[in-house]
């Protein structure tokens, strides 16, 4: 089995003017919504999974829920309308179709070398 690698995508990052909650900085919180995908040697998913953070640039520090005043939760609310992730979709790659009919043309060459000794 082909071991998958996990990646998520930026699909939308936001400023926010909020004060950040460790040090107080006005213009350096940014909302960060990221998009699970799931890639190995067969298929690529883009899944359903978001991950939502928001990020102080200042002083580097991830603010969680817990430490949200009403208004980041109001701004947060607001662009998490916004967001638009992508469909949840299933792409095969090239290396799945090679394998499938190569899987496909042994198996009905062996078929037919059994089916001529047969008869």
């Amino acid at each position: 089995m082909a071991a998958s690698k996990e990646k998520l995508v930026l699909i939308k990052e936001a400023e926010l003017t909020n004060n950040c909650p460790v040090c107080y900085s006005n213009e350096d919180l940014v909302l960060l919504v990221h998009q699970k995908l799931i890639k190995n040697r067969f298929f690529i998913k883009v899944t359903r999974n978001l991950v939502k953070t928001i990020q102080c640039r200042k002083c580097s520090s991830v603010i969680y829920p817990v430490d949200w005043t009403d208004d980041i939760e109001r701004v947060f609310d607001y662009y998490n309308k916004m967001v638009e992730p992508k469909k949840p979709s299933l792409r095969f790659t090239s290396f799945f179709y090679i394998t499938t009919l190569t899987i496909i043309a042994l198996a009905g060459t062996m078929f037919f070398l059994w089916y001529k000794e047969i008869i």
